[in-house]
């Protein structure tokens, strides 16, 4: 009989959460690669010696790969790999449709992909069984504890997670899978189209706002989450009521005018969308009136964080809002 065998995450309730929250608190970082992390072979390179966030790993091969986290498999896909194990996103499927949208050549292999469970609460017999040769996970959900019993199944690399941190990530990816060279260019690109908007972008730079109804809970995005990080890449200013550090803030029905700016993008999922839409103060925002409210998909602009989301959520922005010239 089979025997599931479940690892439950606990959040950041220690020193490195507690370090991680302070560093959120400042400005976005261009860059957010540690000199630390990384890797000083050559792309292609194995065996590898990685600097993660929780040390060091030897990689010595790269045939099957297991990822656990948030932003992981959008990094891979990107990086031009399909891992032969994965856990759930938040639907229960094993990948976001925008993946599939967006590598429609790798449907198939993304559909034989390992069902490893829950984010937080994954399937370590099923991940043993499946051999990898290396396990991604994200080291703000999953702790120092669950690295060490990962690594008794194989080799564990470990990044930062959230939406905040995706770049930083993302290249610490590439530095692990012997693709620096491609991720580096990957973000460069985004980069040089970032900077040419906000060149270009009309002024007095346009406002703009981030919600999301999930779940029976709506909330604004600070300028520590992802779409946050993404408008301040496009020079694009925030509301007042949401230029908080933190990733987001629950917003009450009485106070949906806090969700206001010039540009407001939205999404839902599940029963919260539809009251907010209804509700008397909705119609009453500016961009609402000014017909400047554009719905989105909650994936990839809300619950992922990974390369392939960020230039979807760039590309919708920067197609939405007029600019005043070329860059």
């Amino acid at each position: 009989m089979h025997r599931r065998t479940l690892l439950t995450a606990s959040i950041g309730l220690g020193s490195l959460a507690r370090a991680w929250a302070a560093e959120e608190a400042g400005p976005l970082p261009r860059d957010p690669a540690p000199a630390s992390y990384g890797c000083d072979a050559a792309d292609g390179v194995l065996p590898r010696t990685v600097r993660h966030v929780f040390g060091e790993t030897v990689v010595r091969r790269l045939d099957r790969l297991a990822v656990l986290s948030t932003g992981q498999l959008d990094a891979m896909l990107t990086l031009g790999l399909v891992p032969a194990g994965s856990t759930w996103v938040e639907d229960g499927a094993l990948y976001d449709a925008y993946l599939a949208a967006a590598y429609p050549d790798r449907v198939a292999a993304l559909a034989a992909i390992t069902d490893l469970g829950t984010r937080m609460g994954f399937d370590t017999e099923r991940l043993s069984q499946l051999r990898p040769d290396l396990i991604l996970m994200n080291g703000t959900v999953l702790r120092r504890d669950v690295y060490v019993r990962l690594s008794e199944i194989a080799p564990v690399v470990v990044t930062r997670g959230t939406g905040r941190n995706w770049k930083g990530d993302f290249l610490l990816l590439g530095a692990a899978l012997g693709r620096s060279g491609t991720a580096r260019g990957i973000m460069d690109a985004y980069h040089t189209d970032a900077d040419s908007f906000a060149r270009r972008v009309s002024r007095p730079v346009p406002s703009v706002s981030f919600v999301a109804s999930i779940g029976g809970r709506t909330r604004i995005m600070g300028t520590a989450s992802f779409a946050g990080g993404i408008a301040a890449d496009l020079g694009l200013a925030r509301p007042t009521s949401q230029r908080f550090p933190d990733t987001s803030r629950d917003l009450s029905a009485e106070l949906l005018d806090e969700a206001d700016a010039d540009w407001v993008f939205y999404a839902g999922r599940g029963a919260g969308l539809g009251p907010m839409l209804r509700s008397p103060l909705w119609g009453t925002l500016q961009a609402v009136r000014a017909r400047r409210a554009i719905p989105v998909e909650v994936e990839p602009f809300f619950l992922n964080a990974g390369p392939t989301a960020a230039r979807l959520v760039l590309d919708k922005i920067v197609a939405t809002i007029p600019s005043a010239g070329p860059g």
